[in-house]
């Protein structure tokens, strides 16, 4: 097995973290909470699991990064969804960050240089 050629049950996708590998069970495990957990974040719309073709959930490992934070913020007292709330702004932020942080390269790169 190769890198170019990828076999197995995952198909390359071992460092993907968008690929739902993870079931619940698994995922509810990894995080030490309930399914019930992963069922109320979801119903909160924090994550949205795939569903396998038999129709249950899978969560990913990006998805599962999510959770623990929105667990974080449970543990500590807040209640689960204003939790998921907090997570989804702090996630905005920092995609405004990254789209800014581009902005100000390509105006830095676009510009001319001030030694010149």
């Amino acid at each position: 097995m190769t890198a170019e050629n990828p076999t197995g049950p995952l198909g390359g996708h071992l460092d993907d973290d968008d690929f739902p590998a993870y079931t619940m069970g698994r995922a509810a495990e990894m995080l030490g909470t309930t399914q019930g957990f992963l069922r109320a974040i979801g119903e909160a719309r924090l994550i949205t699991p795939l569903r396998s073709e038999g129709g249950h959930r899978r969560y990913s490992r990006y998805q599962l990064r999510i959770a623990a934070r929105a667990r974080e913020l449970v543990d500590r007292g807040t209640p689960i969804e204003a939790a998921c709330r907090i997570v989804i702004l702090e996630d905005q932020l920092e995609e405004a960050q990254r789209i800014n942080a581009e902005y100000r390269r390509a105006a830095e790169s676009a510009s001319p240089t001030a030694a010149a």
